[in-house]
C-alpha cells in the first residue's frame, strides 16, 4: 500500500446521504460493502456512472475470467495498487487460478513456463501501460487466441483498471479485512 491512511474516508452507514445509500444498497444485499465503494460513495453521481462501465469489464467482458484476472492483476501490479491487486487475488483464486499464475502478474511476460496466451496478455498489458499502445507483433499474436470483441475488451480492461488504480492510490483506499497483500498473506 502506498498510503497507510485514507485521504478520502470511506463512509460509514450512518454518514451516507440518500444518494449514497441508494447507490450501495444493491451491493449491500450481495454481502459486505468494500472500502472502494464506501470511498466512492463520497461522490455518488460519479460512482454511479463509473459503475456501469466497471460492471461491463468485470461481469460482461468477453475475455475468459482467468485471462481477464491475469490482466487486471498485472495492471494493478504495474500501478503499484496494493488494493486493486489484493482484491483481484481473491477473485482470481475463486476463478481457479493458482498462486503461481497469480504471481506471474508480478514477474511479467518473461516468467518461465507461461502459456503463449498468458505471455502475450502480460506483454500487451505492459505495452499499454508503458506506451498506451499494443505493438503490431503482440496484437498479431493475440489475434491467434482472441476474437475482435475480446481484443477490444482487453484494451478497455487494462484502461479501466489503470484508472481505478490511480484513484485507489491517490485516495488512499485501504485493504479490506482478509484481502491478501503483495506476498499473498491475508490482512
Amino acid at each position: 500500500m502506498r498510503m497507510t491512511t485514507p485521504r478520502i474516508q470511506p463512509l460509514t452507514d450512518d454518514q451516507m446521504d440518500a444518494d449514497a445509500k441508494a447507490l450501495l444498497e444493491p451491493i449491500a444485499k450481495g454481502g459486505r460493502v468494500l472500502n472502494i465503494f464506501r470511498t466512492l460513495a463520497n461522490h455518488s453521481a460519479l460512482a454511479r456512472r463509473w459503475m456501469v462501465f466497471a460492471n461491463h469489464i468485470l461481469g460482461k467482458s468477453t475475455l475468459p475470467i482467468k485471462e481477464r484476472e491475469l490482466v487486471i492483476l498485472r495492471i494493478g501490479y504495474l500501478c503499484q495498487s496494493g488494493y486493486e491487486w489484493g482484491q483481484h487475488v481473491v477473485i482470481a483464486r475463486n476463478a481457479g487460478m493458482t498462486d503461481d499464475e497469480i504471481l506471474a502478474s508480478k514477474t511479467g511476460p518473461e516468467t518461465p513456463g507461461l502459456s503463449p496466451l498468458y505471455r502475450l496478455l502480460l506483454l500487451a498489458t505492459d505495452e499499454l501501460h508503458a506506451d498506451a499502445h499494443i505493438t503490431d507483433a503482440t496484437w498479431q499474436g493475440l489475434t491467434e487466441h482472441l476474437n475482435q470483441h475480446q481484443m477490444m475488451d482487453l484494451v478497455f480492461t487494462v484502461g479501466q483498471y489503470n484508472l481505478v488504480s490511480m484513484a485507489l492510490n491517490s485516495f488512499g483506499v485501504q485493504l479490506d479485512k482478509g484481502v491478501p497483500n503483495w506476498d499473498l498473506q491475508k490482512t
